[in-house]
């Protein structure tokens, strides 16, 4: 398989069901802001955790099917990978396990902390803009529900994630001055 084709010089790309597209619409933005997360993501591994190793792992999985779901206009095809509400109660009971680990949030906090915490919250702030890109294709051409929701539920577990590594390293959680 070449890695170059050359259908893209022309700022145009395929779809899933082979239609074009511009490269600047909505839906490519949507799968391409999902799949910078996915990179985000992949730098934070190895995080020195294999409990948070393995999360992200599965994350970076499901991320990968989010894109190709996104870069699928037909929502009839059954055969497509598709995020389901699955993934999502997942994502929840994997924050629910930290809950013990983790002090109560009594006020905002700032993003940052340890190397990986930080990258962590990176990850997180990347997660919301691609759940915005996701809200906005929603608004404009039919879109799978549970990847927007599971966008939504990745940034909480991010948060989570980070505030535990940074637990786990030793880092307080310092809260902005208004």
């Amino acid at each position: 398989m070449k890695i170059y084709t050359g259908r893209g010089d022309e700022g145009m790309t395929d779809l899933r069901d082979m239609s074009r597209v511009s490269k600047a619409s909505p839906r490519i933005e949507s799968y391409g802001t999902v799949d910078e997360l996915n990179s985000v993501v992949g730098r934070i591994r190895p995080s020195g955790y294999d409990d948070i190793d393995e999360k992200l792992g599965a994350v970076q999985n499901h991320l990968h099917i989010i894109q190709a779901d996104f870069a699928n206009p037909d929502r009839d095809d059954e055969d497509a990978p598709r995020v389901t509400d699955e993934h999502v109660d997942d994502l929840e009971a994997w924050m629910d396990a930290y809950d013990d680990e983790l002090e109560p949030l009594e006020s905002f906090i700032l993003p940052g902390g340890s190397d990986v915490g930080s990258k962590i919250h990176h990850a997180r702030s990347v997660c919301r803009r691609a759940e915005r890109r996701a809200v906005a294709l929603a608004a404009d051409q039919p879109i799978n529900e549970d990847a927007v929701a599971y966008l939504n539920r990745l940034s909480d577990a991010l948060f989570v994630w980070a505030r535990v590594v940074n637990q786990r390293e030793g880092v307080p959680e310092e809260s902005p001055k208004y």
